[in-house]
């Protein structure tokens, strides 16, 4: 791909392209930032999927303790078991982001986990979070990682 860019389903077909974002969605931080400028222009070129697009750009976010644009990332509370939308930037507008990228409401991808879309809600668990990423640095923000982690795999 460093030489030719993204391969999109053009090249390598559909279930070729899948398998691709997937290994790159599933690598360590470095690689999907390499990546995801390529992914980018793919999505441009129609090359690639923008919804996968939006994925991988939530992950990556969290993976550098920022927040996440499409509300694509799930975590769940260690102390109760329960189920959350990772932190994500402007709540109250995140199903007009998906919207631009192909998704779903955020109401409908997350019931999946059983979980009730509410943006007041989400205000103390990004309180919460902005604390803790304060008080705790780095080891946070991989916890975050971990909790995303442990969920897709």
């Amino acid at each position: 791909m460093d030489g030719k860019g993204w391969l999109g389903a053009n090249v390598i077909g559909g279930q070729g392209s899948s398998a691709l974002f997937l290994v790159i969605q599933h690598s360590d931080l470095e690689t999907q930032v390499k990546y995801l400028p390529m992914m980018q222009e793919a999505v441009k070129k129609g090359n690639a999927s923008p919804s996968s697009m939006a994925l991988l750009e939530d992950r990556i976010a969290l993976r550098q303790g920022k927040r996440q644009i499409y509300g694509s990332q799930i975590g769940r509370n260690n102390e109760t078991g329960e189920y959350y939308v990772s932190p994500l930037i402007e709540p109250e507008k995140v199903n007009e982001r998906r919207s631009t990228v192909g998704l779903g409401t955020i109401e409908e991808y997350i019931s999946r986990w059983k979980i009730v879309w509410d943006v007041e809600n989400t205000k103390p668990i990004l309180k919460n979070w902005k604390l803790r990423k304060r008080n705790k640095g780095t080891s946070f923000n991989m916890e975050i990682y971990y909790w995303v982690k442990r969920f897709i795999y």
